[in-house]
């Protein structure tokens, strides 16, 4: 029996994002593909970086810190990013902030990749030893799918009804 590859599993249909996306846009993005995180590419589908969900609200819980420290009944998550008619001018200005942010400003750009061939029980313990979600795979520097945990779960899945 041959072992599974990386190929055999990976989402080729990869929802990318760009570094010059807006943090507004990429949040748009995960929800409307329901997805936590994607990858981040240049104009030649190289691989620059990813953005997660954990990114976003990280920006999201700066912004709120200092709202706090300002007066802490102030909520950014109360309203709507960048939403012009925001009541309080701290909130609206925060919030605009936060969705004028590019993506580039705040996503991870030490990023583990694998590629094709490799081997899912090596991409698994990969996935576990650094706590990531999911894997870019590369060709020749060119990104040409993901593989998540959900992948992988749904393979398994698979192979055992």
């Amino acid at each position: 029996m041959t072992q599974m590859k990386v190929r055999d599993i990976m989402t080729t249909q990869v929802v990318t994002l760009k570094g010059t996306n807006t943090i507004k846009q990429a949040t748009k993005k995960l929800a409307v593909d329901n997805i936590s995180g994607a990858p981040v590419v240049d104009d030649n589908n190289k691989l620059i970086g990813m953005i997660s969900e954990t990114d976003i609200l990280k920006l999201v819980l700066k912004y709120q810190k200092e709202l706090n420290l300002k007066d802490p009944s102030l909520h950014i998550l109360t309203v709507p990013m960048d939403d012009v008619d925001i009541e309080d001018e701290k909130v609206r200005e925060a919030s605009k902030k936060i969705s004028e942010t590019l993506v580039s400003d705040i996503m991870t750009q030490t990023i583990l990749t694998t590629v094709p061939s490799e081997k899912i029980i090596d991409v698994v313990q990969a996935m576990m030893e650094y706590g990531v979600k999911r894997i870019p795979v590369l060709e020749k520097g060119v990104l040409v799918g993901i593989i998540s945990r959900g992948d992988i779960i749904f393979s398994i899945y698979k192979r055992k009804v």
